[in-house]
C-alpha cells in the first residue's frame, strides 16, 4: 500500500484530497497544525494517522517526518497543501506576519519535501504535489504577500521537477481558483455570486474539484506529466 502526506488535511480541500487517495487506497498521513480534532477522527475514519507540527518551525517538521518515516517506512506521495493568507495593502502588513507567511507557504513546503525525497529517490519513485493558488500565476492587489509566496510554490515546482526527474520522482502543482470552503465565510452571498458570475463556468469550485486532480496528477495517467502547473479555475484565469 502507497503512503501519502497531505499537509493541511483538516481544512476543507486537505481533506478532499485525503479521502480521494483514501479511494485509490493509500494509506493517509494527515498533517494539522490547529485543527487537531477534525484531523484526528477524519484519519480515524479513512484507517490513517494524524501528524501534527508548526510547519514555520523547521524541528517540528523535523520530528513529524521521523515520526512518519518510522511508522510507514517511507512516504509515495506528498501533498503540500496546508497555507495561510493575509489580506492587506503590503505597506500595512507587519514584517513578523510576512515571515510567518512564508514560512509556512513556502518553506514549510521545501522543508516536507526535502525530508520526504530520499526514501523517493531510493525507491526511483515518487510524486510530489504543491497546492498554489492562481494568484500566484497573475497576482492580487491587496494580497501581495500571499501571491508571492504561492508564486515561489510555483518556481519550486519547476525547478525541483528538473532536479529529481532522473530519480524517476514527478513535481506538478495545483493553482484552484475561487473554491467554496470556509475561507470564502468572510463574503456575504452577493459578493460570492459576483465571484461564480465573474468565473467562465459561472461557478464557484468544490474541493472536491481539487482533490479530483490531484488524485489525477500523481496516479499512473498522469506518468509523462512533470513540472506542470494545473489551473483548476473554472476559466477564472487563463
Amino acid at each position: 500500500m502507497k503512503t501519502v502526506l497531505i499537509t493541511g488535511a483538516g481544512g476543507g480541500i486537505g481533506s478532499k484530497i485525503a479521502e480521494k487517495f483514501a479511494e485509490q487506497k493509500y494509506f493517509p498521513v494527515l498533517h494539522y497544525h490547529h485543527s487537531q480534532a477534525e484531523t484526528q477522527q477524519l484519519a480515524e475514519k479513512l484507517h490513517g494517522i494524524a501528524v501534527s507540527a508548526d510547519l514555520s518551525d523547521i524541528s517540528e517538521i523535523e520530528c513529524m517526518m521521523q515520526q512518519i518515516l518510522k511508522e510507514t517506512g517511507g512516504i509515495d506521495v506528498v501533498v503540500n497543501n496546508a497555507g495561510i493568507s493575509v489580506s492587506g495593502l503590503l505597506t500595512d502588513i507587519s514584517p513578523e506576519i510576512r515571515k510567518k507567511l512564508f514560512s509556512v507557504n513556502v518553506l514549510g513546503a521545501i522543508e516536507c519535501t526535502r525530508l520526504a525525497l530520499p526514501s523517493m529517490i531510493h525507491k526511483k519513485a515518487g510524486c510530489i504535489l504543491n497546492i498554489s493558488s492562481m494568484w500566484g500565476q497573475v497576482g492580487a492587489s491587496c494580497e501581495v504577500d500571499y501571491s508571492a509566496s504561492k508564486a515561489a510554490l510555483i518556481g519550486f515546482t519547476k525547478a525541483l521537477a528538473q532536479e529529481v526527474g532522473l530519480s524517476g520522482i514527478r513535481v506538478n502543482c495545483i493553482a484552484p481558483g475561487v473554491i467554496r470552503t470556509k475561507m470564502l465565510d468572510c463574503y456575504d452571498e452577493q459578493t460570492l455570486s459576483d465571484l461564480a458570475g465573474e468565473t467562465p463556468l459561472n461557478r464557484l469550485g468544490t474541493p472536491e474539484d481539487i482533490a479530483n486532480a490531484a488524485v489525477f496528477l500523481c496516479s499512473e495517467k498522469a506518468d509523462f506529466i512533470t513540472g506542470q502547473i494545473l489551473g483548476v479555475n473554472g476559466g477564472f484565469v487563463i
